[in-house]
Formats: C-alpha cells, sequence, structure tokens
C-alpha cells in the first residue's frame, strides 16, 4: 500500500514534503519544484480524480476512464468522451504514470503530468471531460462545496483563492504521480526476496523474456518495464517511441491516417507509426491491448511479435507489418513453443500487483 506509505499523518505544514518509502527496486520519483508533493495536496486530489463535477456536462471523472480494478485504465478499445465521442486511442494505465518519461501514446513534448492534464479537460479533438466551455462554472461547483472548499483551502493554505485551475491539476497531478505499483509477484520474487513467489512456469517465462531472442527487454526493460522512464537521477533523454510494424497500409509502413503516432507531432517520414513503449506492469488487467485496441489477449500480443509483425490480409489497412521498412530492428521476430508461450503469459501475468488494484486509499471516496 504505496499511498499508505505516504506519512498521510504527518504534523509539518502543508508545504512540507512528505516522505514515500518506495518499494524495494524502486528510485525516487522525479518531482516539479513548483508542485512538491504534500499529503494534503494529494488528497485533494484524489477526490477531484473521482469528481464527475470536472466535467462539462457533470457525467465523467478522470476515473471513469481510469478504473483502479484495471490498473486505472478502462477496457475498452479506444476511449470515450464525456459527450459519447470516442478517442483513436486506447485509455493509458496509470501505474507508475509518475515515472514516464512522456505522456501519452506518442507526444514527445508532454513530459509533466501537470501539462497533460490539459488535454484531458480542455481539449477539443476529441472531447474528454468537455471542461473548456465551462472553466468558470467548474470553479464555482468545487467553492460552493464546503468539504471540498476546506480541502482546498488545507492544500494551499497561503492562498487566499485556492480554487483555481493552476490548483486543481497540481492536485489530481499530486495524486496521480502517487500511483506507484511495486508489489507483483515478481517484485516479491525479484526484489524481496522470496523465491516461493513465481511459480515454475512463471521462472520459465521470466527467462524467456529477458532473452536475447524474444529482446523484450529491450523496449520494456528497468523497474518500470518501460525503456521509457525516468526519475530523481535521470540525466540522459528517456523518450522512446517505437515502430512495431502493427500496420503497413501502403507496403512502405504507413500507419491509418488518424493515427500516425509520433509522425503526427514531428511530421517528420521516418516517425511514421512510432508509439511509446508502455510500461508492462499490470497488463494482466489492462487489455485490450496495443495504441488503438485492436488486439484482444496476450496470447494474440506475444504471436504478433512472434510473426515479427501483424499481416491484415484484406480490408481498408490490408498489409503485412513484418515487411515495413519503418519497423523497429527490435521486432525481428522469433518462434515459441505452445508451452513457452503460455510461460510467457504466465509471467506477464505475475507482473499483476493485486494490493495496487484494490487499495482503499487510491479508491473512489465518493462511492
Amino acid at each position: 500500500m504505496i499511498w499508505a506509505l505516504l506519512a498521510l499523518a504527518c504534523d509539518g505544514p502543508a508545504e512540507e514534503v512528505p516522505a514515500i518509502v518506495y518499494p524495494e527496486g524502486f528510485p525516487e520519483l522525479r518531482v516539479p519544484a513548483d508542485n512538491p508533493l504534500t499529503a494534503e495536496k494529494i488528497e485533494l486530489g484524489r477526490y477531484l480524480f473521482y469528481d464527475v463535477r470536472l466535467s462539462g456536462n457533470e457525467t465523467q471523472s478522470c476515473g471513469s476512464c481510469h478504473e483502479q480494478e484495471l490498473a486505472f485504465t478502462d477496457g475498452r478499445t479506444v476511449g470515450e468522451g464525456s459527450t459519447g465521442e470516442l478517442h483513436p486511442r486506447n485509455a493509458n494505465g496509470l501505474s507508475n504514470v509518475g515515472y514516464n518519461a512522456t505522456l501519452t501514446w506518442a507526444n514527445p513534448i508532454l513530459t509533466e503530468i501537470e501539462g497533460q492534464l490539459l488535454l484531458p479537460l480542455f481539449g477539443e479533438e476529441p472531447v474528454e471531460l468537455g471542461a473548456g466551455a465551462y472553466r468558470d462554472e467548474i470553479l464555482v461547483r468545487l467553492a460552493e462545496d464546503p468539504e471540498m472548499l476546506a480541502r482546498f483551502q488545507a492544500a494551499f493554505p497561503d492562498d487566499v483563492d485556492p480554487v483555481t485551475w493552476e490548483r486543481t491539476i497540481q492536485a489530481i497531478a499530486s495524486f496521480t504521480r502517487i500511483l506507484i505499483s511495486g508489489n507483483s509477484p515478481f517484485d516479491q520474487f525479484n526484489y524481496q526476496g522470496n523465491a516461493a513467489a513465481l511459480s515454475t512456469a512463471q521462472i520459465r517465462g521470466l527467462s524467456l523474456f529477458y532473452s536475447e531472442e524474444l529482446e523484450c527487454h529491450h523496449c520494456h526493460g528497468g523497474f518500470n518495464f518501460s525503456e521509457a522512464s525516468v526519475h530523481a537521477g535521470t540525466v540522459f533523454d528517456a523518450s522512446f517511441f517505437q515502430n512495431t510494424g502493427l500496420y503497413n497500409v501502403d507496403g512502405q509502413g504507413a500507419y491509418p491516417p488518424n493515427n500516425t503516432g509520433l509522425y503526427e507531432i514531428t511530421a517528420d517520414p521516418a516517425d511514421m507509426g512510432k508509439f511509446r513503449a508502455p510500461s508492462l506492469r499490470n497488463v494482466q488487467v489492462t487489455g485490450p491491448y496495443m495504441h488503438d485496441g485492436s488486439m484482444e489477449t496476450l496470447d494474440e500480443v506475444i504471436r504478433f511479435y512472434e510473426r515479427g509483425g501483424r499481416l491484415i490480409e484484406s480490408g481498408e489497412y490490408a498489409g503485412d507489418g513484418a515487411e515495413s521498412p519503418l519497423k523497429s530492428g527490435l521486432v525481428a521476430g522469433f518462434e515459441l513453443t505452445d508451452q513457452e508461450r503460455a510461460d510467457l503469459v504466465e509471467f506477464l501475468e505475475a507482473l499483476t500487483d493485486e494490493d495496487f488494484l484494490t487499495d482503499p486509499a487510491l479508491s473512489d471516496p465518493f462511492k
């Protein structure tokens, strides 16, 4: 229970940064100097994260698309906003989001949670929470609630009027930053010294995962199972985007026009189809998979990488991703027996942190 370890009962002033006891093997979070963590701010952020009043029509909260039992994703193929508009991409899980080098699937510019939050709150293409046209009204909704006002005042005691969008965003960012998952069976085995935490099949799967034949760990390595990870001591650029051969609609590596990945930001043809390698923590519960939710099961995902790219035989997006000239050299393909494939799935399931998925301190306080 990482949240329980976050000194909620500290007696110091609100601006005092609470001590976080990190899981074994985890480095210190990178926290913006202008938004230090405090227990009061994190608790306010928890309430705001689950508050439907933050959406224009009061039908959705952040938690509507980021459900705790699903590692803070939503189980949908693609996200659906408060007005029913569909997002072109699958909702990201938030396990260890505070360690992400970049936020969202394919934007190298968004490196801080505070900046990323502007998109679901105020973005219009597509509409998510749809707060843009209701900015003032939403703040009134919050300020007129005595309990919520008291939480703002506790979190920002030096502010005459703390109920602002800047403070709202800082609080939500603080809550999401401490969504730390690090007590899976793998963690118990690898970091905590519990040799019995993994089954024989899971240990075989672990060996496959870290083998040079499969090369999974080159994209999904490190403590967070993503090379696109940073922490307080990081001194290099950890942005990491790869084309995995999921599509090849024109024989030249093209992806569907509404989902071209990093290319949408850079306009560099070499960036076509490049997406961030997400963390695999809690991957058992974060399906469907890929940036567009186009794969249902972990077995399907493994077979895709085993082939070295996806073959779509007919339809609008027909093409052989294995033949894409833009595909990463890390997706070279390999061969597995049925037993090896099952072992690899077993290992991925051992990255599930049940404490994280059920911790009441991370849950919806309105329920």
